[in-house]
């Protein structure tokens, strides 16, 4: 079985960049006003670039299974994490609906991107990279529908933004790669490049994020909220997940998506949705505050316990 501190030396590097992300905005490097920029660049530029470098040439990606079931699962383990976040928000300290909801909404969501992705790069082949992008596609629906209704909030015209940067690259993507079609050399070349800037600056950018919200988390830190946070999302949420790795029809490259993504803390993006929807920012950061801190500890135990559990290898 993987050795705890390999999986450890996976970790830290996510949390050192996050960590730049911090001192960045505390130094006024990266403000406040550059935000919106930056996020528009990984977005819309660099996720496309990444989708496309890990799908096109992919063989796991020809395989049928691993077309339809990676979004059923992503969608599926946000059902899971909600419905366990849901059933403690009455003991979570959370106070009034608003509160409740936006701890159901933080806490039901992984970070499964920035934080997942290159942990899924160091630890396993190339191939579960272009399974993690499928997995997320289901994650997006996940967020966008049954997320906003646990928030109180959702409505057509908001679904609408399914239809992004990275989901049109799947689209455009997946076909190709079953073409075997490829990019001329030099266009495949600049797209790489662009795409190994992705995970540094979505990580650097949720540090950045993170770093604004903590003087709010000083003045009013709400333990119980926090404890409870951990509780759901690393504690009962992972179990959930990793029995329906087991127990559930996967292939080996989506067991191991499913391993990592069980690990991962709550996501940074529930802080801005809680503010763009009615929401209680705090209870957001305070989720994502706690799960974070504590989920240094408890990454590389939940993923180095659930390649056990599940049986997979790492492939490398």
């Amino acid at each position: 079985m993987i050795d705890f501190w390999v999986v450890l030396s996976a970790v830290l590097p996510m949390y050192c960049l996050m960590a730049v992300g911090v001192w960045l905005r505390r130094a006024e490097w990266l403000t406040h006003e550059a935000d919106d920029s930056l996020i528009r660049i990984v977005v819309n530029v660099l996720t496309p670039c990444l989708i496309v470098d890990n799908v096109m040439g992919n063989p796991a990606l020809r395989d049928a299974s691993n077309l339809v079931l990676p979004p059923l699962f992503g969608f599926g383990g946000i059902m899971l994490a909600i419905g366990a976040a849901w059933m403690l928000r009455r003991r979570s300290g959370a106070v009034g609906e608003k509160e409740e909801r936006t701890f159901v909404f933080a806490a039901g969501h992984q970070n499964y991107g920035y934080a997942a992705l290159p942990l899924v790069m160091v630890l396993f082949p190339r191939e579960t990279t272009g399974v993690l992008f499928l997995h997320n596609l289901g994650v997006d629906v996940a967020l966008w529908t049954i997320g906003l209704v646990a928030l109180g909030h959702a409505g057509l015209h908001e679904w609408r933004r399914l239809l992004n940067a990275p989901v049109v690259a799947i689209l455009v993507a997946v076909p190709l790669n079953l073409a075997h079609l490829q990019l001329p050399e030099f266009l495949r070349t600049a797209n790489h490049m662009l795409a190994q800037c992705c995970f540094p600056l979505g990580l650097i950018f949720g540090g950045a994020v993170l770093a604004e919200t903590l003087p709010g988390l000083r003045a009013d830190p709400g333990w119980r909220v926090m404890a409870m946070s951990c509780v759901a999302r690393c504690g009962a949420a992972p179990l959930l997940m990793l029995a329906a790795a087991k127990w559930l029809p996967a292939s080996i490259p989506l067991q191991q998506v499913l391993v990592v993504e069980a690990a991962m803390p709550a996501a940074v993006f529930p802080i801005v949705m809680a503010r763009r929807y009615g929401g209680d920012p705090l209870t957001a950061v305070r989720v994502v505050a706690a799960t974070s801190a504590f989920g240094f500890a408890t990454i590389p135990a939940w993923i180095r316990f659930g390649l056990w559990f599940v049986g997979v290898p790492t492939g490398k």
